[in-house]
């Protein structure tokens, strides 16, 4: 069924948790101009996978911050939101991206009716059953005009976050408040710019639409894009249940769409196993290098395409714990920094376990699990002999690496400025160790002394233009600029009053996160003594 929009919710139907749902969005200005050309394709799938549900949509929409880079994957020109919100750009994006409304030119026999995905997964090692889309809805798959900046798929699923209710949703409301939008915006563009596989975001829409959680906050919503929104969840779901069938065409779909080379196998679904845990065990090795901890590593927050999705209670590593977990609710510490690569495989033995029925053979399934570490421990050792200058391993690097990590946790060194500054150490040796340097590890100065004096023979033999180029390549891996979470807090705090301009600066700095920019010191500064303990829950 081709729609040029899709409806609001009817205003006489139960509004549920958020009463001001019920408020009539046909009262607003409707622009008319068509975005994006959309279409669905996981509706092929069968009923059983999927429901037709309209969003409930904001009133009064207003778009605050949009991603260039990211409209521009969609062929989009992205207006400027610090305009005045009546300009006929930001309304139509406000109205389409806050699920008012949804633009599409369906391809033929394909409707492009919004919907919401269903899956299952195990949260905190616990299976949950079934979850689902509670607050998302798929708007459909536009082409990309660019495959290489699709990682070489053709197409773009475009998501919103936030626009109301599914037949997932079981109590909740299927809202987001605006500071978690705001971190989801900020760090999944972050992300990306520092070169780990991401979901996209294109834009975040807002609302005085109250929403209660610890308290009466607004609503938001955040656009998102990526190749595929499909989780290891998903899998298990029809798995769990024995729909077999349903489990097999879902194989069939992901291989055809996501991993082609595994069609070819004589063993699709093996070969799919194995394609996601080399693409995982490469995800988390980013994660651990730049000091990221995702939070919430449950299966249902596990991408089929080891990108990084769903930025809950996340984390950028400031003075360095390897317990340190963001998450509230995270009492044993099971998604700490340090665990991350062995919570990885636990979740890909989850979803070896849901792919059993097609693998066949289990020891084969567990075969294509251990692969994960024969990719894993190569890019954790990679990533770590860029930041440290190390070039080539040798067979003393990893002695030479682990008594630094456990130097920095012995003086809870932040993890971003202690890699940035070591760079100056390479380059010019007799210049001294940087005073900036030095005050990250006041507590132990010999322990450092005597370590820097190890990498220095380490590195012996090379000249100056060679050492020069280590701490080149070190600069382009060890970030300036992180999305540190008193930032965010003070981004959030801002946008809670209205005023979205240190949310645009973050933005536009983190851009180009290994470059040093004037003016934006106060951006890699580590946090102040008085800022508030990186943590999150999971409603942030």
């Amino acid at each position: 069924m081709a729609l040029d929009f899709l409806a609001p919710t009817d205003s006489t139907a139960d509004p549920g948790p958020a009463a001001a749902d019920a408020l009539p969005h046909d009262t607003q200005a409707r622009p008319q101009a068509r975005l994006l050309a959309l279409r669905q394709t996981f509706t092929r799938l069968g009923p059983e996978f999927y429901s037709s549900h309209a969003p409930q949509g904001l009133p009064q929409p207003r778009l605050r911050l949009v991603s260039e880079d990211a409209a521009r994957l969609l062929g989009l020109r992205a207006p400027r939101p610090e305009e005045p919100l009546d300009v006929p750009s930001c309304a139509q994006w406000a109205h389409l991206f806050s699920g008012n409304a949804a633009a599409a030119e369906p391809a033929e026999r394909e409707g492009c009716e919004a919907i919401s995905t269903v899956y299952a997964g195990h949260q905190f090692g616990n299976w949950a059953g079934q979850l689902g889309d509670g607050r998302a809805h798929l708007l459909g798959e536009a082409p990309a005009p660019d495959a290489e900046q699709a990682q070489g798929h053709g197409w773009w699923e475009v998501q919103i976050k936030g626009a109301g209710r599914t037949p997932w949703s079981r109590h909740a409301d299927g809202r987001a408040v605006l500071r978690s939008s705001l971190r989801e915006f900020l760090c999944s563009e972050a992300m990306w710019h520092l070169g780990v596989p991401t979901t996209r975001a294109l834009c975040l829409v807002d609302s005085d639409l109250p929403v209660r959680r610890e308290g009466i906050e607004s609503a938001a919503v955040v656009a998102r894009l990526s190749p595929s929104f499909l989780r290891f969840g998903h899998f298990e779901h029809f798995s769990h249940s024995g729909r077999h069938d349903a489990l097999r065409r879902l194989v069939d779909y992901t291989v055809e769409r996501l991993y082609p080379q595994a069609a070819q196998a004589s063993n699709p679904a093996l070969a799919l196993l194995r394609a996601v845990s080399e693409a995982t065990a490469t995800l988390v090795a980013r994660w651990q290098c730049v000091g990221f901890v995702h939070g919430v590593m449950n299966t249902d927050n596990m991408s089929m395409l080891g990108w990084t999705i769903d930025y809950g209670p996340f984390g950028f590593v400031d003075a360095f714990d390897p317990g340190y977990t963001p998450n509230t609710t995270d009492a044993y510490g099971r998604y700490a920094w340090a665990r991350q690569p062995a919570v990885a495989r636990w979740n890909l033995l989850a979803l070896a376990q849901a792919l059993l029925p097609l693998i066949g053979d289990e020891a084969s399934a567990r075969d294509a699990v251990e692969e994960f570490a024969d990719h894993f421990m190569p890019a954790m050792r990679d990533g770590m002999q860029d930041k440290l200058g190390l070039g080539p391993a040798r067979d003393d690097d990893p002695d030479l690496v682990q008594d630094w990590l456990d130097l920095l946790a012995a003086c809870r060194a932040d993890w971003s400025i202690a890699h940035r500054q070591l760079a100056h150490c390479v380059a010019q040796p007799q210049a001294g160790v940087p005073g900036a340097l030095q005050a990250q590890f006041a507590a132990w100065p010999q322990r450092l002394q005597d370590w820097l004096e190890r990498l220095q023979r380490r590195l012996d033999g090379l000249d100056a233009a060679q050492r020069a180029e280590r701490a080149a390549r070190m600069r382009q891996v060890n970030p300036c600029y992180v999305l540190r979470h008193h930032l965010g807090q003070a981004a959030i705090a801002q946008a809670q009053a209205g005023e979205f301009g240190a949310a645009r600066r973050l933005q536009q700095v983190l851009r180009r996160p290994y470059e040093e920019q004037p003016g934006c010191e106060d951006l890699a500064a580590a946090p102040p003594a008085d800022a508030g303990p990186p943590v999150l829950s999971c409603s942030s």
